[in-house]
Order: structure tokens, then C-alpha cells, then sequence
């Protein structure tokens, strides 16, 4: 897998992780909104530059064209997601809140790590 996608997949967990962090602040601090409204809002930038970097990937730079469907899957989510949020819909918006965690996780997960001889040469 290459580089910029790995990068995205890990930034893409990293901000649906403190997603929920900042929703537990939303309950108890009185600028928990806004906090909470801001990690929403990069989450989902987040998720449209990882659909960008996969098709890129693609197109432009000859890769596989797979990551290019989780990736939309993820964005499309995290849109019924901030929808969800901003219409005060919590019987649904926190489970899927979980599901994408879990969604990113599996992502995460699959990253392939940087066959031995490119690590050892990429080594300072």
C-alpha cells in the first residue's frame, strides 16, 4: 500500500478516535459544542482528502483502484454521521459513531507493512 494512503487510513482513525473523546467533553464542559462540532467537521475533511488521496493513487499514479470504495464508504458514513449530530438524532448517531471507529480500525488493520528490504533501506 502506499505511502499517502497509509498516512490517511492512520490520520482518519486518529480523528474518528478523539471524535467521541470530544463528545464526552460535550457533556461536561460548557465549550464541549463547539469542540465536539470541530472534531465532527475534520473527520470529515479528513475522510474527503483520504477519498482524494485514494484516487489519486488510482489514477494518476498507477495503483490499485480498491481503496478507492472503502474510502467513499467511510465519507458517506461520516456525512449521515455529522447529519445525524446536527439534527440531535442519538439513538442512531452514536452506534454509528462506533460502527466507523470500528470500520476505520479494520482499515487500519489491513495496512501492510513496508516489505523488509525498503525499511531497512529507508533507516537513517
Amino acid at each position: 500500500m502506499p505511502t499517502p494512503l497509509r498516512v490517511a487510513i492512520a490520520v482518519q482513525t486518529l480523528a474518528v478516535f478523539l471524535t467521541p473523546i470530544s463528545a464526552g467533553l460535550l457533556l461536561t464542559v460548557p465549550s464541549g459544542h463547539t469542540l465536539h462540532s470541530a472534531t465532527a467537521y475534520t473527520l470529515f475533511v479528513v475522510a474527503t482528502l483520504h477519498v482524494l488521496v485514494a484516487i489519486l493513487v488510482w489514477r494518476p499514479g498507477g495503483g490499485s483502484a480498491k481503496p478507492i470504495l472503502p474510502a467513499a464508504v467511510f465519507l458517506g458514513l461520516t456525512l449521515v454521521q455529522v447529519f445525524l449530530g446536527i439534527a440531535h438524532v442519538t439513538a442512531v448517531h452514536v452506534p454509528l459513531g462506533v460502527l466507523l471507529f470500528g470500520f476505520s480500525l479494520v482499515q487500519l488493520s489491513r495496512i501492510t507493512p513496508l516489505p523488509r528490504e525498503a525499511a531497512v533501506t529507508a533507516a537513517p
